[in-house]
């Protein structure tokens, strides 16, 4: 079942890359307490994550935050190596928190997978965007395949 406004984010797990490498976090600690801007992108360096998608995100980050977000964060179905090399390769570090989803649990138990086997990527995360409410889902953008538009941070931006 498709997570949808209005439903507790599930209990799942997620990676982060530190100073002394990938480290768990736990989805109920991170998301407790704050307004979170969520994106799922299909994989990091990917053509429209890294050319737009990202990019986009930490190009609003100010204007997200002033409207207020206290977290934007992007997940993917990456390990933590990647997500952080990506994320230095972006410019995204202090913007962009990273969450490898890297077995898709998140992304499983959302019920917002996506099968990229064609691609050689396996099953990923589709291309979507939350706002994110002390656990609870506010907003709730899922991109038809092959589109980019609606998890974009602009259109975020116009639901804040």
């Amino acid at each position: 079942m498709t997570i949808a406004k209005g439903d507790r984010l599930p209990s799942t797990t997620f990676a982060t890359m530190t100073e002394n490498g990938p480290e768990q976090i736990a989805s109920d600690d991170f998301f407790a307490g704050k307004t979170v801007a969520l994106f799922s992108v299909p994989g990091a360096f990917t053509p429209t994550c890294s050319a737009r998608h990202l990019p986009g995100f930490i190009d609003k980050a100010e204007e997200l935050k002033a409207k207020g977000v206290d977290v934007i964060a992007c997940t993917g179905v990456n390990d933590a190596f990647v997500m952080g090399a990506w994320s230095k390769a972006a410019g995204a570090d202090g913007k962009v928190t990273m969450l490898a989803d890297g077995n898709g649990d998140f992304a499983q138990a959302v019920g917002l997978t996506m099968d990229g086997s064609k691609f050689g990527l396996g099953t990923r995360g589709q291309r979507f965007s939350m706002i994110v409410k002390d656990g609870v889902v506010e907003e709730l953008n899922v991109e038809a395949p092959g589109d980019f538009k609606v998890s974009s941070a602009d259109h975020m931006l116009e639901q804040l």
